[in-house]
């Protein structure tokens, strides 16, 4: 059997939470930092065709932030508000579907993870649930509930603005210890009032979140939600340490208006719990009923890439389990981070065959947008 049938499941078209696309390849969202004083340019909309030009099916933008004065971790990571940004922002839509792609931006805060000490003429003080930092540091006061009514219209203001410029939908950064996964992570939320305690308290922020997202944007433009078990500070981390968990954990967020979840994982190989093969996409897609992304060193195998999911060497072959897993329905999306950072035509190369073509990722990559 040639790469290229093998490899078909991924580019059979999809239709499904709202979406509808050509294929099931989606570019993960990835920071990159070439937005000066938060403004996209023409490098940063031809960089984002370049993958759309090459048959990836949707992309999610790297992540982009609210209007918040401490939204932001890095100068350079783009805005999502104000007249100039979101003119930069209708340029790489507009480029994008000049190339018959679709794209949806990821909106984000990134909560405590900002250091004041880089924002020197700021007094923005980062900000939290409970004022931690991941590693358990007071570093604000906690959040007033004003101040959390106040982000919630800022995010719904940030994917109203999305409809408006013409995107195809809207994700929402709920991983990785962010703002919203702060409240979720019970060790940077330890609030007693309607946001914290137990499961469904540390969810309600990202339920109203959503909600008011679902107001903004009205019943048929595609809402994702990104969400992770892991956090920078641990890897092994578990919002849900059982099914049982999870399940508490996802049904509000998916009554609240989720068409699809994005299930950040490190490697989409490895199982969630004990005694099942499947990996956090999915146990969300047999939760939930709704689609999901699938996500985790896609394409950093030896078969495609040569490199390991660190850049450090060799990995067995993963494109199998990868493919067989998605014909039988376990996901329904894929998300590729690094190979397509590395490679624009990761996409259309897979889907020819041409994998003896495919550039290996390097961490030089992350030094330019080619």
């Amino acid at each position: 059997m040639s790469t290229a049938t093998h490899a078909a499941p991924l580019f059979r078209p999809f239709e499904g939470g709202k979406l509808k696309l050509d294929n099931r390849v989606v570019m993960a969202p990835m920071t990159r930092g070439f937005s000066p004083g938060g403004v996209p340019g023409a490098d940063v909309a031809a960089y984002y065709r370049r993958r759309a030009e090459h048959g990836v099916g949707l992309i999610i933008t790297e992540g982009t932030v609210i209007d918040h004065p401490a939204a932001a971790a890095d100068r350079n990571v783009p805005h999502f508000y104000g007249a100039e940004a979101l003119e930069g922002w209708a340029r790489v839509v507009r480029e994008v579907h000049e190339a018959g792609g679709k794209i949806i931006p990821q909106i984000w805060h990134v909560g405590t993870a900002r250091q004041a000490s880089t924002f020197p003429e700021s007094d923005a003080l980062p900000i939290g649930p409970s004022g931690l930092s991941l590693t358990g540091e007071k570093v604000s006061e906690p959040l007033t509930v004003e101040e959390i009514r106040g982000l919630v219209k800022a995010y719904a203001d940030a994917a109203a603005e999305a409809k408006r410029i013409g995107f195809d939908g809207v994700e929402i950064h709920g991983a990785h210890g962010y703002l919203i996964d702060q409240f979720f992570w019970e060790r940077t939320n330890k609030r007693d009032d309607e946001y914290g305690g137990d499961l469904e308290g540390r969810a309600r922020f990202a339920v109203e979140v959503i909600e008011a997202v679902r107001e903004a944007v009205g019943p048929d433009f595609p809402i994702v939600f990104r969400f992770s078990q892991w956090k920078p500070v641990d890897y092994d981390a578990k919002l849900a340490p059982t099914p049982e968990e999870l399940e508490r954990f996802l049904a509000p967020l998916s009554a609240a208006g989720v068409d699809v979840f994005h299930a950040s994982t490190r490697r989409f190989w490895e199982p969630e719990f004990e005694g099942s093969a499947l990996n956090l996409a999915g146990w969300t897609r047999r939760i939930t009923g709704k689609p999901v992304i699938t996500v985790g060193s896609v394409g950093l195998d030896a078969a495609f890439a040569s490199v390991s999911p660190d850049g450090k060497g060799g990995e067995e072959p993963r494109i199998e389990e990868l493919i067989k897993r998605l014909d039988n329905e376990e996901f329904d999306l894929v998300g590729v981070g690094r190979a397509l950072l590395t490679d624009p035509a990761w996409a259309e190369k897979i889907r020819d065959g041409r994998v003896s073509e495919l550039q290996p990722f390097s961490r030089e990559a992350l030094g330019s947008l080619s």
